[in-house]
């Protein structure tokens, strides 16, 4: 993203923000709307996606930006007024979950909303990122999802093993009580404007089969707001209270690492896991939350003893947990210890070969050189997420599936399976591997009878 000269006066705005918030710990502030003009607006529609789906009224990020500053000033006087602004309703939409057929919604607000929600997500992540505790790792400026699963591998590797309570919250998003994340965010935020425009965005409602509703619950997942706000909500609901109050009534260790609405705990002692298990669901449900109750669970997670049997060590293995899309176990390392490795998810693996097939199934049409820079791209998009220590073979294992895949639907282009015998002839594979690896040009195939020549 360009930095501009008004971007560096935004920085000093946001520096002037955080200094506040960091002088004044948990006290209320009121003085905020102040520091959004229209300099602050230009920043925040320079910070807005211009590829993303547009919302109810269709309009584009090049369409807005024709007429950019005149729709910017009417933004900020309307925002600021508070009687002219109506939050539009988001467009929910579908996607696919996983590889289970299951979907999740996705709420897609209008591109002014958008940028009217960045500018109001800049000044709350000033605020509580002095507020925000170091278990967090979701949707924070320098951290990641890397960083969180270093964590948690850290966590475990220095208690030797541990009980690791997995949870997972049943519709996060679709369940937040709003009436209960107003009061937590007024616990910090008590600025008239920003206030009201958390307020109308969260009573906004939802747009499907061009009917209206307004949910009583949730917030829309895929908004500009919903991260900071849903990390607002946990830091009260579980950062703060674990560290609090739970911590310090625990007989052994304790640690808990979250990103977002995904989390694991890790305990020493099996008493302690125990005890949370069955406090956990209770918390939640003060605040409108559920507990899954099937895919919560409690894993024994302690490296196998060197004299156990095979058969034990083996059994042992098989205690792995999921986190981030990835499956943590224990391992032996190239110099035979055990640690705990991180694989890919066997899930995720299959949704991508999934994806691979259908866009190969979708586009083979296309001329050879382009499906092999898209299926370069989408291999490097793999490769820059999954790409961990150890985490090797289950790249080579895509690569070589994504391989077959392509092999399979290039053969079907002139209706004809290509012979078996080319996956193992010197010269195509080689063509595959460098337009799947290297992402280069290739030669474009051609089916000649029953032998493949190239042109």
């Amino acid at each position: 993203m360009r930095e501009t000269s008004g971007s560096v006066s935004i920085s000093t705005k946001l520096e002037r923000i955080a200094r506040l918030a960091n002088s004044l710990p948990r006290a209320p502030l009121s003085t905020l709307a102040h520091h959004i003009d229209i300099e602050w607006l230009r920043e925040a529609y320079r910070r807005t996606r211009k590829d993303a789906a547009v919302g109810v009224d269709g309009q584009t990020a090049a369409e807005y930006e024709t007429n950019l500053e005149t729709s910017l000033h009417s933004l900020l006087d309307r925002a600021k007024s508070g009687e002219h602004y109506r939050a539009p309703p988001v467009r929910r939409v579908y996607i696919p979950k996983g590889s289970t057929g299951k979907t999740r919604p996705i709420g897609i607000p209008c591109f002014e909303d958008k940028v009217l929600q960045r500018a109001v997500s800049m000044v709350l992540e000033a605020v509580y990122e002095q507020d925000f505790l170091g278990c967090s790792y979701g949707f924070r400026p320098g951290r990641s999802a890397h960083q969180a699963l270093e964590e948690v591998r850290n966590q475990v590797m220095a208690m030797g093993g541990c009980w690791v309570l997995e949870v997972d919250i049943e519709d996060f998003f679709g369940s937040l009580d709003k009436t209960k994340l107003r009061e937590i965010v007024c616990q910090r935020i008590r600025d008239g404007v920003l206030v009201r425009l958390i307020g109308k965005w969260l009573n906004a409602g939802v747009m499907e089969d061009g009917c209206i509703y307004h949910p009583e619950t949730g917030v829309p997942q895929g908004g500009v707001i919903s991260p900071i706000l849903s990390n607002v909500d946990l830091h009260e609901v579980l950062d703060q209270w674990f560290e609090n109050e739970v911590k310090p009534r625990l007989k052994g260790r304790g640690h808990l690492t979250r990103f977002a609405d995904d989390f694991v705990m890790t305990f020493k002692r099996e008493e302690d896991a125990r005890r949370m298990l069955e406090v956990l669901p209770k918390r939640f449900g003060k605040y409108g939350l559920r507990i899954h109750p099937t895919k919560t669970r409690l894993i024994r997670f302690f490296r196998p003893p060197s004299t156990s049997t095979p058969q034990e060590r083996e059994s042992q293995r098989q205690r792995s947990f999921d986190l981030l899309g990835f499956t943590h176990f224990w391992g032996r390392s190239l110099k035979g210890n055990w640690v705990v490795r991180q694989k890919t998810m066997k899930s995720r693996l299959q949704r991508a070969l999934h994806r691979i097939s259908d866009w190969c199934s979708e586009n083979q049409h296309l001329p050879v050189s382009e499906q092999s820079k898209a299926l370069s791209q989408k291999l490097r998009g793999h490769y820059a997420y999954y790409g961990i220590t150890a985490n090797g073979r289950a790249l080579e294992r895509l690569y070589l599936q994504a391989k077959r895949i392509w092999h399979k639907w290039l053969g079907r282009r002139n209706n004809r399976p290509l012979p078996c015998h080319v996956l193992s002839s010197p010269g195509y594979p080689a063509l595959l591997r460098q337009c799947l690896a290297l992402g280069k040009t290739p030669i474009t195939p051609r089916v000649v009878g029953e032998s493949l020549k190239v042109a």
